[in-house]
């Protein structure tokens, strides 16, 4: 199964400088996430869109996107796309609407806590998102948290620090 992974920045890939005592998206840290995990059958592509904090993402970012997720359907039977969790929901409704009928299977994943922390959910993320790859039909969807929604209608529970089904 050939599957691309493309960054955009997000918390996922936020790191610590100890210097500033700062965090920042220096770097894409998704290689390293899938280093680790036994995934034997996939060829993995990698596409460095954007090294970017969501909130700080503009239209002409998302028409970025939207246009290396264009290019990679046609070498891809999966895609995974790695983002800021903030506007994560504003991308999918995009992909969804610009997309529709997708392809193939479509999931952006991210996390609340960057990766180099000891308490991020990042590696479980990114472990559903390939997953859920080889699982649901073609579209757009959100892997977070042992869940897979499709869009449209995804939206970011702020309180739960999850994502969710609107209606």
């Amino acid at each position: 199964m050939r599957v691309t992974v493309i960054t955009t920045g997000g918390t996922i890939a936020k790191t610590f400088n100890e210097a500033e005592g700062s965090l920042s998206n220096d770097r894409p840290v998704i290689e390293s996430i899938v280093a680790v995990l036994r995934l034997p059958d996939l060829r993995i592509t990698y596409r460095h869109v954007l090294s970017k904090d969501s909130l700080q993402m503009t239209d002409d970012d998302r028409r970025k996107i939207l246009g290396a997720v264009r290019e990679a359907i046609l070498e891809s039977d999966a895609i995974v796309i790695a983002h800021g969790t903030d506007t994560l929901s504003v991308t999918g409704e995009l992909l969804h609407r610009e997309l529709m009928p997708a392809p193939v299977p479509i999931v952006l994943t991210g996390a609340m806590r960057p990766y180099e922390f000891r308490d991020s959910d990042a590696l479980q993320n990114v472990t559903e998102a390939m997953l859920a790859c080889r699982l649901v039909p073609a579209g757009v969807y959100v892997a977070m948290h042992n869940r897979v929604l499709k869009f449209p209608g995804v939206i970011k529970d702020r309180e739960a620090l999850t994502f969710v089904k609107r209606g």
